[in-house]
């Protein structure tokens, strides 16, 4: 590099209107399911009851959506097309946005790069249509219309050509736009939606009815499936001016990819750290390693209690108060979970049942039997000698099978959903009797979460017991980390970690939970530290004590290979039934299966 070359001063211009339109749809319009949302969110503020979206080649060739809501006028459809034009707001309080949109950035953007055409109606007047390609706008002229709004889009990015090498192909595009609307269609129940890809319809959502929330679950199982509302806790809670409802998946119903979390804002759909990270923390301890939780949560307050207008796309919010946000969600899913006491996921007895059944090309099913054999009363009776020697057994089995019967003393209590134990099989199963089917237990891992949560409440009752380092361990921070990790310090304390300024960017510990007594403190502070600058909280410590206590819980309970009295398996049921999660062990698995009598007897083609 010539360190002696002349400098030339740049030139400041000013650009044209094209070019900032199309910068802009490079933060609005990121692909086709961008456009799609921004039209649809536009629709739901114009008040539609009605939306039908149509494409076609992934959105990149045709994104059409129709609404029946309040419509344009044909003054108002130049105006809609220039930049920062909104009706949603009129500029004196960006924290007063009770809508959508309120950027007066989309449709400008959209016509910078494809060919836009919009044709509108209100109430009581006619229609009108404009059309712009690649920001050239063509004049106003009457149209026919129903009253509501078409939006027209075509040939997305011709005018950028370049943004079409970034698009993934058709299909996949047609999965984000379906994935677009669904997330729409689950805040907006008393709203239909169709979408329409190529020809075929892939979506259907028709307005719901009734009350709120059961609006929500009805449009919630006809998105998510049945299967999710069945084994979800539902959720109500408030606190400082905010409102979390919606719906969570048990624990047992987990997914390996976080793809069916669903977060609202004011009914807006976000991607927000700070709320994903308080969904994590709610199933810390119930979830398996891998696993993800699935729930659809809808967090409402005043708009004046959170900033919307932090992102072009509006995926990301910023909270007055964050942590008040954290701590009402963790708080509430800890809640719902506890009081679905020992629930599991009704998914995890049909995976049992398929289980049971043989594959199709191995052996017949108990009706093929019936069908093919079916021997008189006579032959049955002739075939059975009851004077006939015991069988011997093959070699390799046991003369004492790993399975006991009890007799049953009473039938199963009307108001003990896991019923009656009447036997143990392998020293490890339990095999209970329900008014209604059968339960198998796993007697370890049901007793490690009995004990596990018996551990929690002692500690949460009389503190985690702390011990005093022989010489403080000094850990040295930026000024700005160490006074981030001090404003916890009494958080840190309530969990036995004790932490107190040094000097400078300092800080000494004291003391650590005498159960972590080996704890390497400094990376655990560092730990949190990041936590906090990512999320605003950190649950690493009671993580790490918690592990302790399932540590402890996993020593103390009651091992497989024990054989338990009719006793034993009853009390263990009774505390099952008593205590919150025990429907999956410490490690997110499930303590039990329910098999219902009808399911049985169709095993054996009893009731065909």
């Amino acid at each position: 590099m010539n360190s002696h070359a002349p400098h030339i001063r740049p030139v400041i211009r000013q650009l044209d209107e094209a070019t900032a339109n199309r910068i802009a749809a490079g933060e609005v319009v990121e692909r086709p399911a961008s456009a799609v949302k921004e039209l649809v969110e536009n629709a739901l503020d114009a008040g539609a009851s009605r939306i039908d979206i149509a494409i076609e080649a992934g959105g990149k060739r045709l994104i059409r959506v129709t609404d029946d809501g309040c419509g344009m006028s044909d003054e108002d459809l130049p105006l809609a097309l220039s930049r920062h034009a909104t009706s949603k707001i009129d500029g004196s309080d960006l924290l007063a946005i009770r809508s959508f949109g309120f950027r007066g950035e989309a449709l400008p953007s959209l016509a910078a790069v494809g060919r836009l055409t919009i044709t509108s109606r209100p109430a009581g007047a006619e229609g009108a249509q404009i059309v712009v390609a690649a920001g050239r706008m063509e004049p106003v002229r009457p149209a026919a219309a129903n009253r509501g709004t078409v939006v027209d889009l075509r040939d997305l990015f011709f005018a950028t050509p370049a943004r079409l090498k970034f698009m993934r192909s058709e299909r996949a595009e047609t999965q984000a736009v379906a994935d677009t609307i669904r997330r729409l269609a689950m805040a907006e129940p008393y709203v239909g939606f169709t979408l329409t890809a190529d020809g075929k319809e892939l979506f259907r959502a028709d307005a719901e009815q009734g009350e709120l929330f059961g609006a929500l679950q009805t449009r919630l199982a006809r998105v998510m499936g049945r299967d999710f509302i069945d084994n979800a806790i539902a959720l109500d809670a408030e606190r400082d001016g905010l409102t979390l409802t919606g719906f969570a998946a048990l624990p047992t119903y987990s997914r390996g990819a976080a793809v069916a979390q669903h977060l609202y804002v004011n009914g807006r759909p976000v991607r927000d750290k700070l709320l994903i990270g308080a969904l994590r923390a709610g199933y810390m301890d119930v979830l398996a390693s891998g696993r993800h939780p699935a729930a659809v949560l809808y967090l409402t307050c005043d708009p004046q209690l959170v900033d919307v207008n932090v992102h072009p796309a509006k995926a990301e919010v910023r909270f007055r108060d964050p942590q008040s946000a954290r701590g009402l969600l963790v708080s509430a899913l800890r809640h719902g979970m506890a009081n679905a006491g020992h629930r599991a996921s009704s998914t995890v007895g049909d995976a049992t049942l398929a289980a049971f059944r043989p594959e199709p090309d191995q052996a017949p099913t108990a009706r093929s039997y019936q069908m093919d054999y079916c021997p008189s009363p006579q032959a049955l009776r002739a075939s059975l000698d009851l004077q006939a020697p015991p069988p011997v057994l093959d070699p390799g089995f046991s003369d004492l099978p790993s399975a006991r019967y009890e007799e049953p003393q009473a039938p199963p209590l009307p108001d003990a959903p896991l019923g009656a134990a009447r036997a143990q099989v392998h020293e490890n199963y339990i095999i209970a009797q329900t008014a209604d089917g059968m339960v198998i237990v796993d007697q370890h891992a049901a007793h490690e979460r009995l004990v596990y949560e018996r551990l929690k409440a002692q500690a949460a009752e009389h503190g985690i017991p702390s011990q005093a380092l022989l010489i403080p361990e000094i850990v040295d921070l930026s000024e700005a980390d160490a006074s981030r990790i001090l404003s916890i310090a009494g958080e840190l304390a309530d969990l036995g970690l004790v932490i107190e300024p040094f000097g400078g960017g300092a800080i000494a510990i004291r003391e650590v939970p005498a159960m972590l007594a080996r704890l390497n403190a400094a990376p655990l502070i560092r730990d949190i530290l990041d936590d906090l600058a990512d999320q605003g909280a950190s649950d690493r410590l009671r993580a790490r004590i918690d592990a302790v206590l399932s540590s402890m819980a996993c020593h103390g309970s009651v091992r497989s290979g024990r054989r338990m009295s009719a006793d034993e398996m009853n009390a263990l049921l009774r505390e099952m039934e008593r205590t919150p999660k025990s429907g999956q062990c410490n490690h997110g698995r499930p303590t039990w299966v329910k098999l219902r009598l009808s399911d049985i007897e169709r095993l054996f083609g009893r009731n065909d």
